[in-house]
């Protein structure tokens, strides 16, 4: 089968205050019209759990907003072990949602394997493209990382003071490492003497070993840290709290785990993925058998809204710049280790 390549306009609304802890659906009708039958939509969190500050906890953030505006019920089946992915995905199918999102690149094979079992159920899948082998009822949703933490890249490169950065990434596969050389790329762009450490933590749900890492790093000489590590990568913003150094936060603007710290984020809007492929669904034209990219001209990467408070003018309105060349596609910034390696 074709593969087709959709890149969608995001809602840019941010989303208001997160709601967690519930593994229960939401009221039938809620928000919907009295006696309409209300769309229900179920996700699988990877092991980083709903609460992991980070990736999961923006997914169901999106679906909270659905909740809000769309009248969608929303559920959730939170994955404590790669074992747990199929029982979960069969669980949310046995609830009888109309749409099954698995959050992350780890359940590509178990949200394959149940698009193929069961042809009638709607599945969508964060991280992950299935290419020309795409079932008619999935679709796959992947985001331009590398442009979002190329931009939180050139702030680390500005202004750092050490001349060497960190980043940590939770476990060294391609979507993790577009991560790493869009910030290498940024670094290196705004300050070519700046060293760069990176570390995987092979985990996303470990922020004891993140904290660790992070001290290391520090005690090396870095001052400012990034991470896209999920849960894990909040042990490193704990270690930037207590060396009173700088951190950069991943995925949800995470300036509020530590206001002084934290200088920016690289936000990559998973919860507006899914609330707008849930708003198709709703609407009657979700488009099976495709990929949707999100990146910088699409509004699905940024930096935070909060960036103004801890980062300088001069230095906002250079990162700015450089953001407008690649949305004009000046700048094509690299996503592995070929690309990253073709700048030098």
């Amino acid at each position: 089968m074709k593969k087709k390549i959709i890149s969608l306009a995001l809602t840019a609304t941010l989303l208001g205050t997160m709601v967690v802890g519930c593994s229960k659906p939401a009221e039938e009708n809620a928000g919907g019209s009295e006696g309409a039958k209300a769309v229900k939509v179920g996700m699988v969190t990877d092991t980083g759990g709903v609460n992991d500050q980070s990736f999961n906890q923006s997914a169901w953030e999106g679906l909270k907003k659905a909740e809000a505006d769309l009248g969608i019920i929303p559920n959730y089946q939170e994955s404590k072990q790669d074992a747990d992915y199929v029982p979960n995905i069969e669980n949310l199918i046995d609830q009888e949602n109309d749409l099954i999102w698995g959050i992350g690149f780890k359940m590509a094979d178990a949200v394959k394997e149940a698009a193929e079992n069961y042809p009638d159920q709607k599945f969508a899948i964060i991280d992950n493209s299935y290419g020309d082998e795409t079932p008619e009822n999935v679709i796959g949703v992947t985001f331009k990382e590398e442009q979002c933490s190329y931009l939180v890249g050139l702030i680390a490169g500005k202004m750092t003071k050490t001349n060497k950065v960190g980043y940590i990434g939770g476990i060294e596969v391609p979507v993790i490492q577009k991560f790493e050389y869009g910030f290498r790329a940024g670094v290196k762009e705004a300050n070519a003497d700046a060293e760069v450490f990176v570390q995987y933590a092979n985990s996303f749900s470990d922020p004891a070993k993140g904290k660790a890492i992070a001290k290391q790093m520090y005690s090396n000489g870095a001052d400012i840290l990034y991470h896209a590590a999920g849960d894990t990568g909040t042990g490193m913003i704990e270690a930037a709290k207590e060396e009173g150094k700088f951190a950069i936060g991943v995925d949800r603007d995470q300036n509020s785990l530590a206001p002084d710290n934290v200088i920016t984020s690289a936000m990559k809007r998973v919860d507006n993925a899914l609330y707008d492929v849930s708003k198709k669904l709703s609407e009657g034209t979700f488009e099976g058998g495709t990929t949707v990219t999100y990146g910088l001209a699409e509004g699905g990467v940024d930096i935070a809204p909060t960036t103004e408070k801890n980062v300088p003018a001069d230095v906002l309105e250079f990162v700015n710049e450089e953001k407008q060349k690649i949305v004009d596609g000046e700048i094509v910034v690299p996503s592995n280790k070929e690309e990253f390696d073709a700048i030098k």
